[in-house]
């Protein structure tokens, strides 16, 4: 057996593993519970969902995240990945954002402790030497950092409202990251690749369960887990790889508004209209983009379709942008953000021209 042939064999290993605990955990959690993560049988004005359904799906995220630096363990002879600081930071925020995710699920936590939880995330990754690296100094760096830990898994959270929105677009900004691991550190079987295949499992998995129509929902422990995963990787193999492939570190910065197309535009779009409107951008709402294109006549499945468009071109986007930084070939790169313009003066003008129909 090749070098080559093992490593393939090893990444299917962790991505269908990925793939099968997050199946087998959520049928069991469905089986288990057919109300726990509702908190108001009633409440559904701010779910698109006309149905309540349990907010378990972050669960199995979680539970994949820890199953992957078992086997990484055994598999690899690794008996401490504690010893690297960065996972260390990777897994102290995760499992904090995750319990917090769980306890608003079940308790409705208040923003600021949301807020303070989020921040605290964003220390974690500084303190442990995840941090963006634009202006070589670590006050304003680390500032940055914590303010992007903060916008991802807010926008990640707005975004999850829909039937597998947010799972599909953190699937493809996650495969991005991967595809830029790949060609930054080579094609190495180290625990960020391991980590990122076996969520990418991980997330095919819950879509399975989430595409419309659901069976449960992500909830708060989802999207705030996957928020600090997301962000995590986005700042190592995103917004950072301009500085690590020695070009400039801006590069990077494009890489990742590329990457993150689908979540910007629309949590742009939102803060844009709400306060345009006088209303808080924080406040639940049906006004996001995926919404939009209900109102326009697409049906839920369809507005799916079109993230995955989106996304897709993003994530393909994205690695193109990162090989032609390894390439030294920088001049074209500005204009891949053409595609971000384009998509959020698509998805802008269509909130303008379709608006919520008036209940009658």
């Amino acid at each position: 057996m090749t070098l080559l042939t093992a490593k393939i064999i090893q990444l299917v290993g962790f991505g269908l593993g990925g793939v099968i605990v997050a199946v087998v955990c959520n049928i069991l959690l469905l089986n288990f519970s057919k109300s726990l993560g509702i908190r108001n049988k009633n409440d559904v004005t701010v779910r698109w969902s006309s149905e309540s359904k349990p907010s378990l799906g972050g669960v199995s995220l979680f539970v994949v995240f820890i199953f992957a630096a078992i086997c990484y363990s055994i598999v690899f002879g690794e008996t401490n990945i504690f010893q690297k600081p960065k996972y260390v930071g990777l897994f102290l925020a995760g499992s904090i954002a995750f319990v917090m995710g769980l306890a608003d699920d079940a308790y409705n936590t208040r923003p600021m402790i949301k807020l303070v939880v989020q921040v605290l995330c964003g220390f974690l990754f500084v303190w442990s030497g995840t941090c963006i690296t634009l202006f070589d100094n670590i006050y304003v760096d680390g500032g940055l950092t914590v303010i992007w830990v903060i916008v991802i898994m807010n926008s990640l959270n707005m975004l999850d409202n829909m039937d597998g929105i947010t799972g599909t677009t953190s699937l493809f900004i996650l495969v991005s990251c991967l595809m830029s691991s790949w060609i930054i550190l080579g094609f190495n079987m180290n625990i960020w690749s391991l980590s990122l295949v076996s969520m990418i499992g991980a997330l095919l998995g819950f879509l399975s369960m989430n595409i419309h129509p659901s069976k449960l929902f992500m909830g708060d422990a989802g999207s705030q887990f996957i928020g600090v995963f997301v962000a995590f990787f986005s700042v190592e193999f995103l917004i950072n790889s301009g500085t690590r492939l020695e070009q400039h570190s801006w590069l990077g910065v494009c890489v990742a508004i590329v990457a993150f197309t689908p979540a910007a535009v629309d949590t742009l779009t939102v803060v844009i209209n709400r306060l345009r409107r006088g209303q808080s951008p924080m406040v639940g709402g049906r006004d996001h983009t995926t919404h939009h294109l209900v109102y326009a006549g697409l049906s839920d499945r369809k507005v799916w379709y079109v993230f995955v468009a989106i996304g897709g071109g993003s994530t393909v986007l994205a690695v193109a942008m990162v090989n032609l930084i390894q390439l030294e070939i920088i001049v074209p790169i500005a204009f891949f953000l053409v595609y971000f313009v384009f998509v959020f003066i698509l998805l802008f003008r269509n909130t303008i021209k379709y608006t919520q129909p008036k209940r009658k």
